[in-house]
């Protein structure tokens, strides 16, 4: 056999299979007047299952098998989760199952009841080399299922990265302008030093930061010196200050810095070095007291995009992009891709997820509304997909992109994905 269980799922599911004049292994007619509802979790394949076995009518589980005797490979004859199997579907029947009460549970063999060129028609599309399994077939599904099944990846994503929230949530006690400032970090980060600004904002917690929000050298002396970037001999007077400043603060809250090593300069523009981000968060951080309440009451992108904008970074960086390295002129600010990333990956996620939280709609459409106001991400993923001539429009069906890549193209999950489905079904 040459394709996964979950194919025979997706043929009972969705009965791409003779339905008519069907009959048990036993010789006993079989009529499907329900398939049930796929179970997700532990025990059988499917559940509420309705059929008429030799005109009995049974409602109850249905456990597909490529091979009956894969009954015991997988232990089901010791779990009582399978006592209520009325129906075993196969591909192939090898093995005669029989309940704890010595009664034989009726066998459907799907081998032969569906036709060869579905199958190879699944097997070319999750083999195929292509960037996404259906990149050449894609194009061909109607825009509105497609945008559909991308809705749905958006909201699967969000509640994904909300979950995350939350978990942090409960670990700093339901302190959300606490919660807001470790996913702000992280996204500072911009995935390749998103770990090392988790690091830093849970090694410096912001009960610290708000109590020098009126000396901005140091907030500047925190942020470097947790960062790890004040442990060497400088000639500047600005790193030099700044690494005065720390070794005070350092002493009076024993502040413990992380390594510098965990930092990543290399394949990288000068403009997204560390060095700069950690300038321009200090600056975000200076900008404004309470950020979270801050970007609740700010409904419009535009003012949000402003409160990203101009910031109060240090003079020393226009000339810098690392300590005693002066280079030409340097633009500080946070460019236009950069302030979308963090309105998409923090003040959009944190908004809606507050609003499942404290149960107000208003925030969580708020949110969504967000990223439907903002562009389309561009990047090899999103490119990949426009390329094959998918309309991607705005920042929400980016999102939900860059969810269907991650857990349904790349797994190769094309039977548990609506698209993958449509393309099999045409």
């Amino acid at each position: 056999m040459r394709f996964p269980e979950s194919f025979l799922h997706f043929i009972w599911q969705f009965r791409l299979f003779q339905a008519l004049n069907l009959f048990c292994t036993t010789g006993e007619p079989l009529s499907i007047l329900g398939v049930g509802m796929p179970n997700k979790n532990a025990g059988p394949d499917f559940s509420q299952s309705k059929l008429s076995i030799g005109g009995r009518t049974w409602i109850g589980d249905v456990e597909i098998h490529l091979k009956s005797s894969d009954w015991f490979l997988h232990g089901h004859q010791d779990d009582p989760a399978y006592a209520a199997v009325i129906l075993h579907v196969v591909y192939e029947h090898d093995r005669a199952i029989y309940r704890k009460d010595g009664s034989l549970i009726p066998v459907l063999i799907l081998k032969d009841l569906f036709p060869e060129s579905l199958l190879t028609h699944y097997e070319r599309l999750v083999n195929s080399m292509h960037t996404f399994p259906c990149e050449k077939q894609i194009h061909s599904i109607d825009p509105v299922i497609v945008n559909g099944f991308l809705s749905r990846m958006m909201v699967e994503r969000l509640a994904q990265k909300s979950a995350l929230v939350y978990q942090y949530l409960a670990k700093v006690n339901g302190d959300w302008e606490r919660t807001f400032y470790h996913f702000l970090a992280k996204s500072f980060g911009f995935k390749v030093n998103e770990i090392p600004f988790e690091l830093l904002a849970d090694s410096l917690p912001l009960s610290i930061i708000r109590k020098h929000l009126d000396r901005p050298i140091q907030i500047e002396a925190l942020v470097f010196g947790q960062a790890g970037f004040l442990s060497g001999a400088f000639k500047d007077a600005y790193p030099r200050q700044l690494k005065k400043e720390y070794r005070f603060l350092q002493k009076k809250y024993g502040l413990v810095p992380i390594g510098v090593g965990a930092w990543r300069f290399l394949r990288m523009r000068p403009q997204n070095f560390p060095t700069l981000r950690l300038a321009q968060f200090c600056a975000l951080l200076l900008k404004s007291d309470r950020l979270f309440s801050k970007i609740l009451e700010l409904e419009d992108l535009a003012e949000l995009k402003k409160l990203l904008q101009n910031l109060p970074v240090n003079l020393y960086w226009e000339q810098h992009f690392h300590f005693q390295k002066e280079t030409k002129k340097v633009e500080v600010q946070l460019g236009a891709g950069s302030v979308f990333h963090l309105i998409i990956n923090t003040i959009c996620l944190i908004i809606s997820a507050y609003g499942k939280y404290s149960d107000q709609a208003d925030l969580i459409n708020r949110g969504l509304q967000l990223l439907e106001q903002m562009p389309a991400e561009n990047n090899a993923i999103t490119r990949s997909y426009l390329q094959a001539g998918v309309a991607i429009d705005n920042a929400f069906f980016s999102q939900g992109i860059l969810q269907i890549n991650k857990y349904y193209c790349a797994e190769k999950k094309c039977l548990n994905c609506g698209i993958g489905i449509k393309i099999l079904n045409q």
